[in-house]
């Protein structure tokens, strides 16, 4: 602790060479340097050189103590629930059992419909006499506009949904919603996405339909049958379904990966009661504010059905997901046999546990009263979740800030007593720590740049730490050696302890500031930089005068390491759930966005939070020569392996396969012009590779797959090319492959019916188009002329990224023509030549999705990739 005699810390102690009052900082040039070094002959410098096994062995017990916990999936001493995982495994297994479950197909209109009702109609038989149960299967049709991928328009058509009502006998007012969807995407089992979630609420209305005791309000759980065409299943309920006005809150059960722990990644909008029902009710926990703030600042290309009941529904609610092995999220892999047993019976205690709470909780019936206000909140390691209001966790934030800043002028002004001008040597401090970080940061986005151009992008895809090899063990050398040169040249002669002591200051600077500024903001992260102070902070007061007395002693050390325990392991928690969702999202997150770059920016961030309180041992020690060779040798070896090709990417291990993701389209493309007739015609198999290496891996396998014929962007929306998604601007490059024309059964028809024109000064044209299950529909206006108005969405037309207008379109079965209008109006009056058209239609069931030429090039892909392929046409006309 601090002296409260004489000149203040440490002033007047002689020992190990602390300075003495009269001698001079080391910002006093003209002065004696602060406290010129003894000879080393302490047992502080003797154990010196064992710190940084020691700082290493802490790292990896903290890693493995994250590691458990993230992969104990049922919380030991846990009270266990009624849900049935071996059930609930049963309903999983015969759903994916049902071919690909695509949206208008016969496998999910018709086989998965019918095997949730007649398990839903068993449970109804079986339900105890205190709680009714009501059926409906609901075909909406419906448009709505949305701003994910850039901003796009959807219209559906007799899309289903199965909705069941679990109520007491006398029936309810209010109701929780939860919500899972059975649609799977093209060529994919959809086994955590989402059959897992279904399989696990019918389990639950099983449990809740059995009890004895009715609950207080009802449970709707509603199984979406149209949730990967764009959340258009759930848009169809909470708009048009009369039981949708009774829904007060909802659960949404989603999947960004193959089982694991379902992380709850977004709550709210505000609604803290949520959050507080979580905390109370969840079995086994896991949850982030950090989390939820990530995802909805709009980092992952991804959206759930959280959205919409929060957009269209103005309903708060709970969205959680699995995260755990993306790698294999909507591809072939995702099968029932991947999720173990243990992650079905999690996911079902926590659900099963929270909806009851729900149905049960007085503030379910007038939520508006509890609306106002933000939680934070988080899991420790899986065991509880802390949450408490954010505007309490304002006031703890400005609280440590106060504290720390008290701290640090008591500092000051005690040093200042003493001759020494400690608030500059803090700035010095301050700016050779910045500096660290930016030299350590350019370096390793160098070696990344260097691995990309050298072709080698993605070897930590299925070999990770490796990354931790190269990039890690960069970022680490490189802070080291730019404090060791600050201490070899700026603080030759400068006290080591008191070197310690002011670069343990200056670390709890980088971590205040950022605190207030978080806080300030209104981001509830702010809490983890907030521990990063508290703990610290703590710790060095209650050993200062172990410090003081011995420097870094092994029982300085072990005592240092012991109060960074727990925002060490909150953080590693952290940081490892981030790599483990963030990796596999690299790989399917298009051509244009280096993923080495931003890997290598993740792990020097990394590399730089987890070390910054250990640096000021860089100071305590004798000699960090050893450290550096080190790093330097595991770096330049881990380059050299890396560059030799020896870290392939991909892997088609049954047992943890890590494909390549690759669409493949055998299409057929018409452009028509302004009086119909057909000025071009071609057909061929248009190649989209979803990550930054394009098809070069592939060329080898399949040499005609190359640069020769890579496509250039064509004058027509969309580049000329059937996008099933808007997400051109993320995948730039791909190929063309001329073949003959696929065979088809039936081909899609597009009619002008009229074209008429607006007192307004519009041209209103009236289309007619008769297509298979999926269509999507690009619009570019000419120049001079503007899209004004159309009868989809809200009847303002959304614009795309890159200015064209896309709308996704979806039927279920038996749906008549789709009919809509558009309006474009000329700046000189014209009434033609206004607006191009696009109508790329896409054949994802039945005999039409299939050609020999498509079969023959799927069959040479090699073991490691996943193509998934289809059929598809693509009509262009100028109206």
């Amino acid at each position: 602790m601090e002296s409260s005699r004489g000149g203040g810390l440490a002033i007047r102690r002689v020992r190990h060479g602390v300075p003495l009052p009269g001698e001079g900082s080391h910002s006093h040039r003209g002065k004696q340097s602060l406290g010129e070094e003894r000879k080393p002959h302490s047992r502080a410098i003797a154990f010196g050189g064992s710190v940084s096994l020691v700082l290493i062995l802490y790292a990896l017990a903290v890693r493995g103590l994250v590691q458990i916990s993230l992969r104990q999936l049922v919380t030991p001493g846990s009270h266990s629930t009624d849900f049935n995982a071996t059930a609930a495994r049963g309903y999983l297994e015969r759903l994916t059992a049902i071919d690909s479950r695509t949206v208008g197909s016969p496998a999910n209109e018709i086989l998965a419909v019918n095997y949730l009702l007649e398990q839903i109609r068993e449970i109804q038989a079986k339900a105890n006499a205190a709680h009714r149960v009501a059926v409906d299967v609901q075909r909406p049709t419906g448009s709505f506009s949305i701003d994910f991928l850039g901003g796009f328009t959807s219209y559906y058509d007799n899309i289903t949904n199965i909705a069941v009502k679990l109520e007491p006998q006398h029936g309810a007012e209010h109701a929780v919603l939860a919500n899972c969807h059975f649609d799977s995407v093209a060529n994919t089992p959809g086994a955590s996405d989402d059959a897992v979630s279904c399989a696990v609420m019918l389990e639950i209305l099983e449990t809740l339909s059995t009890l004895s005791n009715p609950l207080k309000h009802a449970i709707v759980f509603l199984f979406n049958g149209a949730e990967e065409n764009i959340l258009q299943g759930s848009h169809g309920f909470i708009t048009q379904h009369p039981w949708a006005k009774m829904v007060r809150a909802f659960i949404n059960l989603e999947a960004a990966g193959v089982g694991g722990k379902e992380l709850v990644f977004q709550t709210g909008p505000e609604n803290p009661w949520l959050v507080q029902a979580y905390a109370a009710a969840a079995i086994h926990p896991f949850a982030s504010v950090v989390a939820q703030e990530v995802f909805q600042s709009g980092i992952i290309p991804s959206d759930t059905d959280f959205r919409i009941y929060r957009d269209f529904g103005n309903i708060p609610g709970i969205d959680l997901a699995f995260i755990e092995n993306g790698y294999i999220y909507h591809t072939k892999y995702d099968t029932a046999d991947r999720i173990l047993t243990d992650s079905i019976q999690r996911a079902g205690d926590n659900i099963l546990s929270v909806l009851k709470y729900l149905a049960m909780s007085h503030q379910l019936a007038d939520s508006s009263e509890f609306r106002h206000g933000n939680m934070v909140f988080f899991d420790v390691c899986g065991l509880f979740v802390l949450s408490y209001p954010a505007r309490i966790g304002t006031v703890i934030n400005y609280i440590v800030a106060t504290v720390t800043f008290v701290y640090l002028s008591k500092k000051i002004a005690k040093y200042r007593r003493a001759g020494v001008n400690y608030s500059w040597d803090l700035m010095c401090g301050l700016f050779i720590s910045i500096m660290g970080w930016i030299s350590a940061l350019i370096t390793v986005l160098i070696i990344a740049v260097l691995v990309s151009l050298t072709g080698k992008a993605l070897f930590w895809y299925t070999h990770f730490y490796v990354s931790v090899g190269l990039y890690g063990s960069a970022a680490l050398a490189k802070l080291i050696l730019v404090h060791t040169l600050a201490k070899n040249i700026y603080y030759k002669s400068t006290n080591s302890q008191y070197l310690g002591d002011l670069f343990f200051d200056v670390t709890l600077i980088t971590w205040c500031v950022p605190l207030v500024l978080v806080t300030h903001s209104g981001l509830c992260s702010a809490y983890f930089f907030a521990l990063w102070v508290i703990f610290p902070l703590l710790t060095k007061l209650s050993i200062q005068q172990e410090f003081i007395h011995q420097g870094s002693s092994s029982k300085f050390v072990a005592l240092y390491l012991l109060g960074l325990l727990g925002p060490y392991l909150h953080t590693m928690y952290h940081v490892w759930a981030m790599f483990e969702m963030f990796t596999p999202i690299l790989g399917r997150s298009g051509t244009e966005i280096p993923p080495d770059v931003v890997m290598a920016s993740f792990v020097v961030v990394s590399t730089v939070v987890l070390s910054s309180y250990f640096i000021n041992f860089v100071y305590l020690i004798k000699g960090t020569k050893g450290m550096l060779i080190s790093l330097g040798l595991v770096s330049v070896v881990t380059f050299a392996l890396v560059c030799s090709g020896m870290f392939f990417p991909y892997s088609s291990s049954m047992d943890s396969p890590k494909p390549k993701r690759i669409f493949l389209q055998h299409t057929i493309r018409t452009f028509h012009d302004l009086n119909g007739h057909v000025v071009k015609k071609d057909s061929g198999i248009w190649i989209n590779g979803f990550d930054y290496t394009g098809i070069s891996h592939v060329t080898p396998h399949i040499p005609e797959l190359n640069d020769s014929i890579r496509t250039t962007c064509e004058d027509a929306p969309f580049c000329g090319f059937p996008w099933y998604f808007p997400v051109h601007t993320l995948i730039r490059k791909n190929w063309y492959l001329p073949a003959p024309p696929p065979p088809l059964s039936e081909r899609t028809d597009i009619r002008l019916v009229s074209r008429e024109a607006m007192p307004w000064g519009s041209t209103r044209l009236v289309l007619e188009v008769k297509a298979p299950s999926h269509v999507t529909l690009h619009m570019r206006p000419h120049e001079g002329s503007v899209l004004s108005s159309w009868s989809l969405g809200d009847g303002i037309p959304v614009t795309s990224s890159g200015g064209d207008y896309f709308v996704f379109y979806s039927h279920g079965l038996q749906s008549p023509a789709w009919k809509f209008w558009i309006e474009v109006k000329s700046s000189d009056g014209r009434n033609t030549g206004l607006i191009t058209v696009a109508f790329a239609s896409h054949y994802f069931f039945g005999n039409n999705q299939h050609s020999p030429h498509l079969d023959a090039l799927e069959k040479k892909f090699p073991a490691w990739s996943f193509p998934s392929s289809w059929v598809c046409t693509y009509d262009v006309y100028a109206y």
